[in-house]
């Protein structure tokens, strides 16, 4: 996460990597009863979530009785509900992914990015780099960090949104699903002062994310395999998700996102 990065409340400060150190791993959770959402989300984001505030009051003692018991709980607990920083109604592309990176240090609450220092890349963000390269001649960034797209309306939420460090899917099941289910309603059932739907594209990588079809009504949405390397040969690559979404945004009159990520060398 970049240190300057546009939030609404203040991020912890991650000069280490987010996740790093002592201070991060012992941070308490700062959606733990009886905080309220607005102390932690956006606005709007906290009366879409309302409903599951008692729901992630309770994962917050669940986590922490985790971290007692001796595991990492990542990401850092300030970056957990990272993905709702930004304003709901400004949500226009919806990219949905599995859960945090497992490996400590790269997980930062939004789906796919890590730090900017991180060296190397997570290899499923390498094959959206090349995936985005052979769209749209847009050559692979030195660094990891996607803020720039969350920046311009686009919602990278991680469909669980904790895990244990060192065990990928570990938090599944724990009730992050239906907390996201109503995130992912709540884009969907905006509408236009006039009473239409507002501009939105649903980006869906890979089984977990297919999961929320049900849930997008008439949303357009393009689907492929993970990027993951155990997939990314079987659909990912050619499916092009970046200069279609942006064919998408502009027939239902929104602006394209500019895929682009300033170079930090």
């Amino acid at each position: 996460m970049s240190s300057n990065d546009p939030t609404l409340f203040s991020l912890p400060s991650t000069a280490d990597g987010p996740g790093s150190g002592p201070a991060a791993s012992s941070a308490p959770f700062p959606f733990a009863a009886p905080a309220p959402l607005t102390d932690v989300m956006a606005p709007d984001w906290a009366r879409a979530l309302a409903p599951a505030a008692p729901e992630l009051h309770r994962l917050a003692g669940v986590l922490e009785e985790e971290r007692r018991s001796g595991f990492t709980v990542l990401p850092a607990p300030g970056n957990i509900l990272r993905a709702f920083s930004r304003p709901l109604a400004d949500v226009k592309v919806l990219l949905i992914g599995q859960d945090p990176y497992p490996t400590p240090g790269h997980a930062v609450g939004l789906s796919f990015s890590v730090d900017r220092g991180v060296r190397p890349l997570p290899r499923s963000l390498n094959n959206i780099y090349k995936e985005l390269d052979a769209d749209l001649g847009i050559p692979p960034s030195p660094h990891g960090d996607l803020s720039a797209w969350a920046d311009q309306g686009v919602l990278l939420l991680n469909r669980v949104m904790t895990v244990r460090a060192g065990s990928a899917g570990s938090h599944r099941r724990r009730g992050w699903e239906q907390i996201t289910e109503l995130a992912v309603r709540a884009v969907v059932a905006r509408r236009s002062p006039d009473g239409g739907t507002v501009p939105l594209v649903a980006v869906l990588w890979g089984n977990d994310a297919r999961s929320i079809v049900p849930l997008l009504e008439d949303t357009p949405r393009i689907e492929s395999a993970h990027p993951s390397p155990l997939s990314a040969s079987r659909g990912f690559f050619g499916s092009r998700p970046f200069s279609r979404t942006n064919d998408l945004l502009q027939e239902q009159g929104a602006q394209p996102v500019d895929w682009r990520l300033d170079a930090i060398r």
